[in-house]
């Protein structure tokens, strides 16, 4: 092969680390070095460089290597064989990472196996040529940062994983919620990446988190959805889980047909109420005490003069009280209103006391 007498590489943003085709050289060989570039002169497995930015001649006065491993004389003139390897040394911003599979991790806030996925972008500069050379490149005639990203995506989906576990825990919040702390995440996943990235000989220049989200067609991710759907429509109407069970079991047993069946839901109904709260334990005890049949007050002994017959008096009405399915049903109507603006707080506390208390 012909001896090279120029050695350029004009270089592209996508490649990091680049050899030059040709081994055949010379001490009389033009190696061009451009700004933002590095080049090493390599022959069995050594190093001869860096060479910065300029035009240098591959002459003894400046390459030990000759004189050392090719034995050509000081000031001698000689074609040899080596390689000559570019480092481009300009930041790359745009290197997009992403969790191909979905990461099971523990919700800290409500226990359940949730898969994640999270997708960002982060940038690189290569700080030690010769550390990357080494490292990272070996013999392949290129390195791309398509190739750098595949080489270091073990690295950030273990960091990845443990970074957002300790954060979602540190915080106390569910991982539907982790989208608050996207900053947070960032700026934590790159102090632990940048020491795992200096032992190549690059430069973390910048890490962002663009979006962690779930699967929405997962098992346990829609039944989390439905639970805190059901706990947020619990809050708006103002009684909790166990207050709307406490609903639920008055609403069937009052359906109980007979009067075994009806004493029943008076009694289990009174029960659940009480434990309810003493206000609300008090109401449904007044409403068993109005289901109570009317009994009719005792005869009193005739008097010695026949009086004319009076009928007695007709039984007294209980009182109307209001079921537990249509107090159900009106405190979702009230919890409307004030979603809508047409009461205030005040009015919708009241009315709900009131509702409550009937």
């Amino acid at each position: 092969m012909a001896v090279i007498d120029l050695v350029k590489w004009d270089g592209t943003p996508n490649i990091v680390a680049w050899k030059y085709p040709s081994t055949e050289l010379s001490t009389w060989t033009q190696l061009i070095v451009n700004e933002s570039q590095e080049a090493f002169l390599v022959r069995g497995g050594v190093y001869d460089g860096p060479f910065g930015a300029g035009r240098h001649t591959l002459s003894t006065e400046n390459l030990p290597l000759l004189r050392s491993l090719i034995g050509i004389p000081f000031g001698g003139k000689s074609p040899f064989s080596a390689e000559v390897w570019y480092v481009n040394r300009v930041t790359n911003l745009d290197v997009k990472w992403g969790t191909a599979d979905a990461i099971p991790l523990q919700d800290p806030k409500y226990g359940i196996m949730i898969p994640v996925r999270a997708f960002g972008q982060y940038g690189i500069r290569i700080v030690d040529s010769k550390r990357f050379l080494l490292k990272l490149v070996g013999t392949l005639p290129g390195f791309d940062v398509d190739t750098l990203s595949s080489y270091l995506k073990g690295v950030l989906i273990t960091r990845i994983k443990t970074e957002i576990a300790t954060c979602i825990a540190r915080a106390g919040i569910s991982i539907l919620e982790v989208a608050t702390q996207l900053d947070t995440l960032s700026a934590s996943l790159k102090a632990a990446l940048i020491p795992e990235l200096a032992e190549y000989g690059v430069a973390l220049a910048q890490f962002n988190i663009h979006s962690i989200n779930v699967p929405e067609n997962d098992e346990a991710v829609i039944t989390l959805r439905k639970a805190l759907a059901k706990r947020a429509e619990m809050g708006i109407i103002g009684f909790t889980y166990q207050q709307e069970r406490s609903f639920n079991v008055m609403e069937t047993a009052a359906g109980n047909e007979g009067t075994a069946g009806g004493v029943m839901g008076a009694g289990l109904g009174l029960g659940m109420g009480i434990g309810m709260g003493p206000s609300i334990g008090s109401n449904f005890a007044q409403a068993a005490a109005d289901i109570r049949p009317y009994a009719a007050p005792p005869p009193t002994a005739s008097a010695p003069e026949a009086a004319p017959h009076t009928p007695p008096p007709p039984p007294v009405a209980a009182p109307a009280s209001v079921g537990p399915s249509e107090r159900i049903r009106l405190l979702k109507e009230l919890a409307e209103l004030k979603q809508s603006g047409i009461l205030t707080d005040a009015e919708f506390d009241s009315e709900k006391a009131r509702i409550l208390a009937s």
